[in-house]
């Protein structure tokens, strides 16, 4: 493989994946993005909007404008925050309303902590090019919230949900397809995840020893020492419930719990997550379909593979096994990389409209999803191509 090309059409790849984000997706009626578009390119105007989409937004063209500035990359950023700070925070409560409607009026009003995790974790890349204090703020303002009402003193770890008051729900679910159960994987990953990102922003001792102490959780409950796959659900009391092996988030997890240790600076979570980082990338390999493409999920207890390629997976994977690489010097990861990306290349994005389609099924049926909403957003392959041009650099 020659890095030099393929960082090239990585580049062109991002550039086009920005390019439909900042010309299809801007709601000239109501400001902000159009909450839905599918996979016809019919946009719904009337679509409810969500926050982690919009989080995922400011996260993508912040990190965009690092890798090359760009004003429009910039004014892309810098329209999602004024949506965030103006119709997705609530004042009163310090929280985040899960979804607005159309018009920007609050929808769903919960306190999702995954949702309050992500626009941290855009608040603070967006600081990073501009040092605009209220973006700083308000990711400070919400890092308390979590830590306030979230945190488990007794057990450890994280709750999921709040009602917008900060008092207990009954439906805890990030979606319909989850186990409605008090702490979760995901969950804490995006913790971590935006915890880290402020604190190479801000840095705070006790925001420090919180995403050590994060880490540390994750390392005890949630990474199956005998399978190297992620445990993805438990109660209160740490007992785990029924799940489902998902390969994108254990390559997801592979590289990026690796990152948040180095961002901790505590040399032993280091050397732990790089040994996990190459044993989770090896275990993702069960799941490595001969066309390069990675399947969604497996459930071991009935025996049934969820026989779909979505878009995030594969993305995922670029990143997980160009780590795997450069922690191991093994040509066989940047090998996987390079067939994944001849298979995205073939099968996920769409070379007429621009962006990555949902994905395909066992018979390379295109799935009939969203385009763009709200959980179809720039974040995974957007960061898969910066992540993937820094690292072959």
């Amino acid at each position: 493989m020659q890095k030099e090309s393929i960082t090239k059409e990585l580049e062109i790849e991002l550039q086009n994946i920005l390019k439909y984000w900042s010309q299809n997706t801007l709601d000239e009626t109501n400001g902000g993005f159009i909450g839905e578009i599918d996979c016809l390119e019919n946009k719904n105007p009337e679509a409810e909007k969500g926050s982690v989409m919009y989080a995922r937004i400011l996260w993508t063209f912040s990190a965009a404008h690092i890798q090359k500035p760009n004003p429009e990359y910039l004014s892309i950023a810098e329209r999602a925050f004024y949506e965030i700070k103006t119709k997705f925070y609530n004042p009163e409560q310090k929280g985040i309303y899960w979804s607005t409607n159309a018009d920007g009026t609050p929808k769903d009003t919960k306190n999702q902590i995954y949702a309050l995790a992500f626009v941290i974790y855009g608040l603070s890349e967006f600081y990073k090019i501009t040092e605009n204090k209220e973006a700083l703020e308000l990711a400070i303002t919400l890092y308390k919230s979590i830590q306030q009402h979230s945190f488990d003193e007794k057990n450890k770890g994280y709750f999921e949900a709040y009602t917008s008051d900060w008092k207990e729900i009954e439906d805890m679910r990030l979606s319909e397809k989850d186990v409605n159960e008090k702490k979760t994987m995901n969950t804490h990953l995006h913790i971590v995840e935006a915890f880290a990102n402020l604190y190479l922003v801000w840095k705070d001792e006790e925001l420090r020893e919180n995403i050590i102490g994060i880490l540390e959780t994750i390392d005890e409950h949630f990474i199956d020492k005998n399978s190297w796959h992620l445990k993805l659900f438990f109660d209160e009391n740490w007992n785990e419930k029924k799940d489902v092996i998902s390969y994108g988030h254990d390559i997801e997890a592979a590289w990026l719990l690796q990152w948040c240790a180095e961002v901790s600076e505590e040399e032993n979570l280091i050397k732990n997550y790089k040994y996990y980082a190459v044993k989770m990338a090896d275990v993702t390999l069960e799941g490595l379909d001969k066309d390069g493409g990675l399947w969604y999920e497996y459930d071991p207890e009935e025996n049934h593979l969820i026989a779909e390629k979505h878009w995030w997976p594969q993305a995922e994977l670029w990143i997980g096994f160009v780590n795997a690489y450069q922690l191991t010097n093994d040509q066989k990861y940047l090998d996987i990389f390079e067939k994944n990306w001849e298979f995205t290349q073939k099968y996920i994005i769409d070379h007429q409209n621009g962006e990555w389609f949902w994905g395909i099924d066992k018979n390379y049926q295109k799935i009939e999803k969203d385009k763009a909403g709200f959980w179809k957003c720039p974040y995974h392959n957007g960061r898969a191509c910066i992540e993937v041009i820094n690292r072959l650099k």
